[in-house]
């Protein structure tokens, strides 16, 4: 299964010229931690609620005035179509990241992966495999 699979339809994406309020719009509007921050083609770096609480909520810098390219996390790594739920999962446990833009080959952005996406899933296969251990064990039927 690809990995877009555990991905929302429509990343959140922003310009790096677009202010920190406008990003902050629109992961509230799309109900995400995270956007992509998008120059052409290419993701050039990620704004996560991290970024609002470690880097402006102190900053004193007028969110409505000041570029997210200012806060944004960069370098960004990303992932592709590819890549498998479990390698998605190992790199951002290992980073501490929370989201991880998916591109293509040329690294386009696709979507961004959450690990609260991941996390429901496999919380949903492993409730799926609780029920079927639960039917075998308690199965009353002839050889039962």
């Amino acid at each position: 299964m690809s990995i877009l699979h555990f991905c929302d339809e429509e990343p959140a994406v922003v310009h790096p010229d677009a202010t920190v309020a406008d990003a902050i719009q629109v992961m509230v509007e799309r109900h995400v931690g995270a956007a992509a921050v998008v120059d052409g083609n290419s993701v050039v770096g990620i704004f996560t609620e991290r970024d609002v609480l470690r880097k402006l909520a102190l900053s004193g810098l007028d969110p409505g005035r000041t570029p997210v390219k200012e806060f944004m996390s960069t370098p960004v790594e990303t992932i592709t179509p590819d890549t498998s739920a479990g390698d998605a999962f190992a790199t951002m446990i290992g980073h501490h990241f929370r989201h991880l833009p998916v591109v293509d080959r040329t690294g386009k952005p696709l979507r961004i992966l959450s690990i609260r996406n991941l996390l429901e899933a496999r919380v949903q296969e492993l409730r799926q495999q609780l029920d079927s251990l639960e039917q075998y064990v308690t199965n009353d039927s002839f050889g039962g």
